[in-house]
């Protein structure tokens, strides 16, 4: 069994990634749109996996993943420019095939908005509001019974400059498919959004729902943007109902969707619960169903599919709450009790990480997390973020808050990931004492304890003994490099911050280059190998290259040379007369090596 990660990718998950190759935004006219909506022209598109998890699990379940779901920013690299580059790139590619069947102001107008929002808003606003989606529940799902009486609901809603077409679809799935009875309120935050059409427009919207739906629907804006953790803050503190669940505002629900969840929660207070994320599409916006799998993160805390528990697959029942380390970020819980054990974190900047650090406080403060299967929402992916910010920047300074709050004495494996200094990070990750006081309060276990009892497939490495860039004294502007994915040839590129030249030194003598993963059954790392033959050195999964003999052992200090335990052959570089420096595996000449940053236990 292996499963696959998504590097989507980064919600916050999100990952949710960006990779753009052969994706083709489709933008017809009303008579093409009317038969791309009944499916004739599904079998034209294809969209190019987000390094798709892959969980094969049990043979009677038949759960086979493929997914690049609601990961958000996830696990991507932020590289300069990606907004305008990426997407025209697919714009061309789509008007060079069938642009010509729109007119040209309305090519400018499709450009225009799929640059300004990330998905096709051309046909979003072309497609009903009441649209049906397939029923994607288990089928044994349909059988399920609820109580006659079940808590109240209050659905919040999120969105920053999203596109009105995109929220009127998500409000009228909620009201359609949501028992009248449940439904208290949908609440819409808006977390200062500057888009023309979500102001007096949204507004009138509003005022037409509410005609057929007294006091359904209520509205807050922020006069200044407070972040995702502090707009689903907003969203809690207004509402009145039993129950909260906190949605993007990017989704649609599907039939049956309320009931499980209310049910759930019913039973027991101190749960988070999830529904199961099927995938919108941001071309085509065709429904695509997404199997069953456990939420968790790697050590940059980008959210990730896991495989489902065993005790779940042994059991056999296919509607059964699945046990989750985390959540994606859309959420239901007992309002008092999401109150009681914190809310958000609201010094959370921006969007990232809080899903971590709410799942981390339930789990260590007294709660469970738990994936619904017969719980279904369809939610939006973006092509691209159309954020003007590197969301790099929040990311990772709210992942060092988390590390901060609640990681106790593993917290150095997020400083590690995200290649940041142990000491003086230079990064300013807020004040936490509300954090420790929580854990005093409701008297939180361990971080350790989690990962032991929880999360046992996420892995700390205590013997990482320096880490970052590594650059050969030869020419210091370049740095050893992960290369092509995939393939298994480390080169000498351009040095840039981005984890394709993360070098990681343990005190056993392996060299991991790329993203540190550190997890169980996932995916292992790769090592710098040295075969025994030829001058390239190559990099292998480590424990297949070692099974083969091939030699991934090195002796290494700072500001010295690289040396092979069992070859007695140098890493060094060498200079082709085309130009470039490229690795080679030859005597030693002295050549030497730096490393970025110390990390612990290194004596020398």
């Amino acid at each position: 069994m292996r499963l696959w990660r998504r590097n989507c990718s980064k919600s916050l998950c999100t990952v949710l990634t960006l990779v753009a190759a052969n994706i083709l935004l489709v933008l017809y006219s009303k008579r093409t749109i009317h038969n791309w909506v009944v499916g004739s022209l599904h079998k034209e598109d294809s969209v190019v996996a987000l390094e798709n998890n892959v969980h094969r699990s049990g043979e009677s379940l038949k759960l086979i993943m493929k997914q690049q779901g609601h990961m958000g920013w996830g696990n991507a690299e932020f590289h300069p420019g990606w907004k305008g580059v990426k997407a025209r790139l697919a714009l061309k590619k789509l008007f060079q095939q069938r642009g010509k069947e729109l007119s040209e102001a309305q090519q400018k107008e499709a450009q225009y908005l799929f640059l300004e929002f990330g998905y096709n808003v051309f046909l979003s606003d072309h497609l009903p509001y009441n649209r049906s989606i397939p029923d994607t529940r288990h089928a044994r799902c349909l059988q399920k019974t609820y109580p006659a009486q079940l808590p109240s609901l209050s659905v919040i809603l999120i969105f920053m400059n999203e596109a009105l077409s995109i929220l009127q679809r998500a409000i009228t799935s909620i009201i359609n498919r949501t028992p009248p009875r449940l439904l208290k309120e949908i609440i819409l935050v808006d977390d200062f959004s500057s888009h023309g059409e979500l102001k007096t427009r949204l507004d009138e919207k509003l005022k037409l729902h509410n005609q057929n739906h007294p006091v359904l629907l209520k509205l807050i804006r922020h006069t200044e943007r407070r972040g995702l953790a502090q707009a689903r803050n907003t969203g809690l503190e207004a509402a009145a109902a039993d129950v909260v669940a906190i949605l993007d505002a990017h989704i649609e629900v599907n039939v049956g969707w309320a009931e499980p969840i209310l049910s759930r929660i019913q039973e027991d207070r101190t749960l988070v619960v999830s529904p199961v994320f099927d995938n919108i599409n941001f071309n085509t916006f065709e429904l695509e169903r997404y199997e069953l799998a456990a939420v968790g993160f790697d050590w940059k805390l980008w959210c990730q599919y896991d495989p489902i528990p065993q005790a779940w697959m042994d059991a056999g029942d296919a509607t059964a709450p699945i046990k989750s380390p985390s959540i994606m970020g859309i959420l239901a819980a007992n309002r008092i009790f999401l109150v009681e054990i914190g809310a958000l974190d609201g010094g959370m900047l921006v969007y990232g990480g809080e899903n971590v650090e709410l799942s981390l406080r339930v789990w260590q403060c007294g709660g469970k997390i738990e994936i619904l299967p017969c719980s279904r929402v369809a939610h939006l992916e973006r092509f691209h973020k159309p954020y003007a910010m590197d969301p790099g920047i929040p990311l990772r300074r709210n992942a060092l808050r988390v590390a901060e709050s609640w990681m106790d004495k593993h917290k150095y494996m997020v400083y590690l990931a995200w290649n940041t200094p142990l000491e003086n990070s230079g990064i300013d990750y807020g004040d936490i004492s509300s954090r420790k006081a929580l854990q005093e309060k409701l008297k939180c276990k361990t971080f350790d304890w989690y990962l032991k009892t929880i999360y046992p497939l996420l892995k700390p490495i205590p013997d990482i003994v320096c880490y970052g860039r590594m650059k050969n004294s030869l020419d210091e502007s370049v740095c050893l490099d992960r290369g092509t994915v995939p393939g298994n040839s480390p080169k000498m590129e351009p040095c840039h911050r981005f984890s394709t030249q993360n070098v990681y030194y343990l005190l056993s003598g392996e060299f991991y280059v790329g993203e540190l993963i550190a997890k169980e059954v996932i995916q292992e790392q790769y090592c710098l190998t040295d075969s025994g033959h030829g001058e390239d050195p190559s990099l292998e999964l480590c424990s297949e290259a070692a099974k083969r003999g091939q030699h991934i052992y090195w002796d290494f200090q700072q500001g010295k040379s690289i040396k092979n335990k069992d070859t007695a052959r140098c890493l060094e570089i060498r200079k082709d007369p085309s130009g470039p420096y490229r690795l080679v595996l030859e005597n030693c000449t002295k050549q030497i090596w730096k490393i970025e940053h110390i990390g612990r236990n290194w004596g020398h």
